[in-house]
């Protein structure tokens, strides 16, 4: 089964300050995920990237292809 979401090597950073960095993860079709992490992790940060309020720094996300 092919993933529905694929990220790769996905990094952001605000100044000095790195929010995500060199994260990569798939997610297939049908699968059920949660984000979970201390509060400073990045969880934020992610969701705004995934939902394109954000741009990486580097990397890539795709989404059906």
């Amino acid at each position: 089964m092919t993933e529905m979401l694929k990220v790769d090597g996905i990094t952001k950073s605000f100044g000095g300050l790195m929010a995500v960095h060199d994260l990569s993860f798939g997610i297939r079709r049908g699968e059920t995920v949660g984000l979970i992490g201390p509060n400073g992790a990045g969880k934020t940060t992610l969701v705004n990237l995934l939902c394109g309020s954000l741009y990486a720094d580097r990397g890539e996300i795709e989404l059906e292809g």
